[in-house]
């Protein structure tokens, strides 16, 4: 929320350019350095649980291509046919959008089912085809319209996610802790600290988020007052949907929950046996065994929970676990689209230094050039990784990114409260997800070189080292701060120096 709120006073500005005006030219070039090696990593890690999820899945593969037609063509009814025809272009995408699920199962079992079915590799190639084709592309083509479509889709899947858990109040099979507590676990075999915290992290203290939060949210956002319900909303509907996923693994036999979330053969090595599972695959017509990332086990779970309803929703969760599918895969190709666009913006940045048209956004041979790139960059990483291998460092990477943007989140508090005391709510998460992120990133060098992954490794150490420089750089500046009596305000090109409570004196924008 303060990088939003200091995104909105530099009128949309990035998290690097934030850096580089209220901190200093060295922390902004190299944060901007940092957030373009941390999205690559972070794309292929949530392109992994893509992967897993549509993987052999033709009913699932034609949904989600579906949107692709379906949200060009809303975008050219809602912007160009028929600009601002909100109501009737949002009932239009709704119905097209259900329609594809439904339509789904008719194409699995026909001669086309061969059109849509791809392998891991097959997949693994197709998605950062996707993701260079939609960063090309306008916004307001794909991107915009399908986020906004899929809106619907996500409403509706967490709301009866909500009401299934109360009818159902299923119980919690999976024990408080598991054998795998001090390390050698079958996803990630790292100890419970630092990565249980890297993983709660993820959704609590985002580094995407901030990502996110600059440069894109607050060109929403039309006065100043708005920040403060559209933060804490978001961190309120995030949470709710960190629970009910949780909550839909729990409720699995923890057999099952492993048979997913390991491959053939880390799960031969744990010698268990699986419980629900054959007739669970009966019900959502696909073998969801070997498929880690998250995905699966959600729609998989949730698939469980409404089978114990009523005998007769056990007969439509071939549909639910498609809903889910879609509902899942939207949300991680939303990210795609926007990351690799703001990788693609910041690439241009860098490269705009050595020849100058790069730096124009609108300049169509750098804004291929620069997609591909960014595309192939996180593609290569995805076609070449596994669960295993991208998620611990997908993780601490954004955790990374969480702590040098609470870093420079101090330095802007210390820049315009009056009270130096009120930096602590940044500070002290700071210092926590720094030493807990750093502790990771060792660790997954470790775990690299053991494996002789180099790539990875070098990721990890020059990630860790450019941060290193920022969060310095901060504390050298946060210092001089604290010895200033009154706020100096933030480079925002503003007369007025005011804090988040708007006094009266404050600009029109900051106004209700």
């Amino acid at each position: 929320m303060i990088i939003l709120f200091a995104s909105y006073r530099h009128k949309g500005q990035s998290l690097s350019v934030i850096a580089e005006k209220d901190v200093s030219k060295l922390t902004g070039g190299v944060t901007a350095v940092v957030i373009l090696f941390i999205i690559i990593v972070a794309l292929a890690g949530l392109g992994v649980a893509v992967v897993n999820a549509l993987f052999n899945n033709p009913w699932g593969v034609f949904s989600i291509a579906m949107t692709i037609p379906i949200a060009m063509v809303i975008g050219l009814y809602m912007f160009r046919i028929r600009p601002g025809a909100i109501l009737s272009g949002s009932i239009a995408g709704f119905i097209l959008v259900c329609a594809a699920v439904f339509l789904g199962p008719f194409v699995a079992e026909s001669s086309y089912a061969v059109w849509f079915t791809f392998s891991k590799k097959q997949v693994s190639i197709l998605l950062p085809l996707y993701g260079f084709c939609a960063a090309a592309i306008p916004v307001w083509l794909l991107l915009a319209p399908r986020d906004y479509l899929s809106t619907f889709m996500k409403i509706g899947v967490i709301a009866a996610l909500v009401i299934g858990m109360f009818f159902v109040n299923p119980d919690i099979k999976m024990p408080i802790t598991t054998q795998f507590i001090d390390g050698g676990g079958p996803i990630i075999p790292g100890p419970w600290w630092p990565y249980v915290f890297i993983t709660i992290a993820c959704g609590a203290i985002s580094g995407f988020h901030a990502l996110i939060g600059s440069g894109t949210t607050p060109k929403m956002i039309e006065h100043e007052t708005e920040i403060k319900f559209v933060g804490y909303g978001a961190m309120l509907v995030e949470g709710l949907v960190g629970v009910m996923a949780l909550l839909s693994a729990v409720t699995l036999n923890p057999s099952d929950y492993f048979a997913i979330n390991t491959s053939a053969a880390v799960y031969a090595k744990l010698q268990m046996t699986v419980v629900d599972l054959p007739i669970l695959n009966q019900l959502v017509g696909l073998d969801v065994s070997h498929r880690p990332g998250g995905a699966i086990s959600l729609a998989v779970g949730m698939a469980h929970i409404f089978a114990n309803i009523g005998e007769g929703l056990r007969h439509t969760m071939k549909y639910w676990f498609q809903f889910i599918i879609m509902f899942e895969a939207l949300f991680i190709l939303t990210t795609i689209d926007a990351g690799t666009r703001v990788a693609r913006y910041i690439l241009q940045d860098i490269l705009g230094y050595a020849y100058k048209p790069f730096g124009k956004k609108d300049w169509i041979p750098g804004s291929i050039l620069t997609s591909a790139i960014v595309s192939v960059a996180w593609g290569y990483l995805l076609f070449t990784g596994d669960i295993s291998s991208i998620w611990p460092m997908f993780g601490a990477t954004n955790q990374t990114l969480a702590s040098l943007a609470l870093a420079i989140g101090t330095t802007i508090i210390l820049r315009i409260s009056a009270k130096k005391s009120y930096a602590l709510i940044t500070f002290i998460p700071c210092v926590f997800v720094t030493i807990t992120t750093f502790a990771a990133g060792i660790m997954n060098t470790q775990t690299y070189l053991a494996k002789n992954q180099m790539l990875n490794a070098w990721l990890s150490i020059g990630i860790i080292i450019l941060v290193v420089i920022i969060i310095a750089e901060n504390i050298r500046v946060q210092f001089k701060l604290l010895k200033t009596d009154k706020p100096i305000g933030m480079n925002d090109d503003r007369d007025v120096v005011y804090c988040p409570v708007i006094p009266a004196d404050a600009p029109p924008d900051a106004r209700p």
